[in-house]
């Protein structure tokens, strides 16, 4: 009932997902409509096409990949305790200074709490908390996580340039959970300034000189506006070092990450986040690394 209702009520240029139950399980189709006039009787035309394959697919695929991060990062960490543990049970036969045995229980220590740190990441990113949606402006909210981002990185200069259309846009969504989502884009787009500077050291001094020219105002854009469909988008875009394409396909794979000591969530979590609310979060390719948030 609930297919032939969602068919009935669908129009000309629509296209979504939609799925329902039978004796094989859950179905999910992929539904175009369009329309065509046949002897002056105006017609729609439905493509119905089971994806479940196609899911099915996706699916595999992303647990494979984070399976194997999974497992590279625990055995990262697991394998020089054990090898340390070894190590020191065989010295304890013999003769082992205090300093050789307080050094090895010092690398286990440390070892062990960033496994810990790991799994407490990967307990964040499976326990996030069902949205408690709300109506709140977007020109004060996004102007409150410019401040706090440029707070939190004083010694990055960078101009946030902000705009909202209409002024009085307003947003229903979990505040709370979306300014987890805009922080943590905020950060990387700052860290990405950062990454780039670090990168430029070692250049001669002419190639330095032209960076530093391309690089001399930091820019964060943040807009927000409606579109036809009467959506809500946020884009956040910067100026800085562009998203080389082989990572831009990895960068929402939950524990992926390319910072020295980066958990690898943070995207992962973010686009969770927005799913969870109704919307999506995605990257646009092009001169400028642009986030966009949407809001259905």
């Amino acid at each position: 009932a609930h297919l032939t209702d969602t068919l009935t009520a669908c129009r000309p240029g629509d296209k979504f997902q939609a799925a329902f139950g039978n004796e094989r399980g859950t179905v999910n189709l992929s539904v175009r409509v369009s329309d065509i006039t046949v002897r002056q009787e105006h017609l729609r035309i439905l493509a119905l096409n089971d994806i479940n394959n196609e899911l099915d697919e996706k699916e595999i695929d992303s647990w494979i990949r984070l399976t194997r991060v999974l497992t590279h990062e625990i055995m990262n960490a697991v394998t020089p305790i054990t090898s340390l543990s070894d190590t020191l049970l065989k010295l304890t036969e013999a003769r082992i200074s205090k300093e050789e045995m307080r050094h090895g229980l010092q690398t286990i220590s440390t070892t062990g709490k960033g496994l810990l740190a790991f799994v407490e990441s990967y307990r964040r990113f499976t326990r996030i908390p069902t949205p408690e949606p709300s109506l709140f402006y977007l020109k004060g909210f996004i102007n409150r996580m410019a401040e706090l981002a440029r707070h939190q990185y004083p010694d990055t200069p960078v101009t946030f340039n902000v705009s909202i259309v209409p002024d009085d846009l307003i947003l229903y969504a979990d505040e709370n959970l979306i300014s987890q989502v805009i922080i943590n884009l905020l950060k990387n787009a700052i860290q990405a300034f950062e990454t780039g500077a670090t990168a430029a050291t070692g250049t001669n001094a002419e190639t330095t000189a032209e960076t530093n020219a391309a690089t001399t105002e930091k820019h964060i854009n943040i807009r927000a506006y409606c579109n036809e469909a009467e959506a809500v988008l946020i884009e956040i875009s910067n100026n800085g070092p562009a998203i080389p394409p082989d990572i831009a396909g990895h960068i929402f794979i939950p524990f992926f990450t390319t910072k020295e000591n980066g958990s690898g969530i943070g995207l992962s979590i973010s686009r969770q986040i927005m799913r969870l609310s109704g919307g999506s979060l995605s990257l646009i390719a092009g001169k400028e690394t642009t986030f966009v948030l949407k809001f259905n």
